[in-house]
């Protein structure tokens, strides 16, 4: 741990404080959390960033969207703009945020809104559509999620971690126990059983609690802005990775895994590219970049050679039905409840 981030520790043990008390407010119902007339499923963390939000919300909109009016609620992080807006195709990444945007370009028949305040996009939406996914929603606990998902990363798992600043925990690890799914995200794609078990073991899971585990799945294609291509096509070429996500370890592996020729440019999670940065990368021959990169990035560079590499979420031991039945129970009996 960096040395700045062990003398800060006596800030973390105030941050704790605070949260538990906010926490225990609204446990208590001091502090009133808003119920909705439709399912609402939150897709949170514990940790700043890098646990695969985003893929997971994909998941469920896959999952769902054959069947029910799907809207995914986003606060637009990094946007440039305030209050409620709906992501339209044309939209930019300045106006709604890269990820929201993304989204709307993947599935662009679902509603996709962005709001920093969830109880107003709630509102709007209860009537329009059947199901609402709400992306990092587990610390807004002004709203009170149908189900919610509670994601943590192999190799950043919260129940091994510290409070900010200290660390990178958003509030306690008891905090996990509001969760009715617990899915540790971003493994190999093969884990031995007795790992799997230990890792039960140390998140200590509740009873009314199902724990996942799922893994990056990456496509055998990289896109363009007008081909799509082999992934095999960047065998025998140099190529710059760009990537402006919290963890871009597992991708840098992959390639490496598969003996590409690359050099790894690597910016914060949701970094916007200066002009300087711009005519910098215009001067390599081709890029490879993560899809929510390339929403920032393919407007400035505009046609030049600029590929993403699309990924999905996996589930490890053929676990997904059991994943899609939960969700699908949900879904459904709230509906018939309702």
């Amino acid at each position: 741990m960096h040395i700045l981030r062990v003398l800060l520790f006596p800030f973390s043990i105030v941050y704790d404080g605070v949260t538990r008390l906010r926490n225990y407010f609204y446990d208590k119902g001091f502090l009133k959390s808003e119920s909705y007339p439709l399912p609402v499923i939150c897709v949170g963390n514990l940790s700043v960033g890098g646990t695969g939000k985003s893929p997971m919300i994909a998941y469920l909109v896959a999952l769902l969207s054959k069947e029910y009016d799907v809207a995914v609620l986003s606060r637009g992080y990094g946007r440039k703009t305030k209050g409620y807006l709906t992501v339209n195709l044309d939209a930019t990444s300045h106006e709604v945020g890269d990820e929201p945007l993304q989204l709307k370009r993947n599935f662009p028949e679902i509603t996709v809104v962005v709001c920093e305040d969830r109880r107003t996009a709630l509102e709007k939406l209860k009537h329009k559509v059947d199901v609402v996914l709400m992306d990092d929603g587990f610390q807004h606990r002004q709203v009170k999620p149908t189900f919610t998902i509670l994601l943590t990363a192999l190799a950043s798992r919260y129940d091994k971690d510290f409070l900010l600043p200290t660390g990178n925990l958003r509030e306690s690890k008891a905090g996990a126990k509001r969760a009715n799914m617990l899915v540790v995200s971003k493994c190999p794609p093969k884990l031995p059983y007795a790992t799997l078990q230990q890792i039960e073991y140390d998140l200590k899971i509740a009873e009314h609690q199902k724990l996942f585990f799922t893994t990056i799945g990456y496509s055998s294609s990289i896109i363009g802005v007008s081909e799509t291509l082999s992934l095999a096509y960047l065998k025998d070429k140099k190529f710059t990775l760009v990537t402006g996500i919290a963890k871009p370890g597992p991708l840098v592996q992959f390639l490496k895994d598969r003996n590409f020729n690359f050099t790894h440019e690597k910016f914060a999670d949701h970094h916007e590219f200066t002009a300087s940065e711009i005519l910098t990368l215009k001067e390599e021959e081709l890029i490879l970049t993560t899809e929510k990169d390339y929403i920032r990035l393919q407007p400035k560079l505009n046609k030049f050679a600029l590929f993403y590499l699309p990924i999905k979420t996996q589930f490890l031991n053929n676990k997904s039905p059991f994943f899609d039945q939960r969700i699908r129970e949900v879904v459904m009996s709230f509906k018939k409840a309702d």
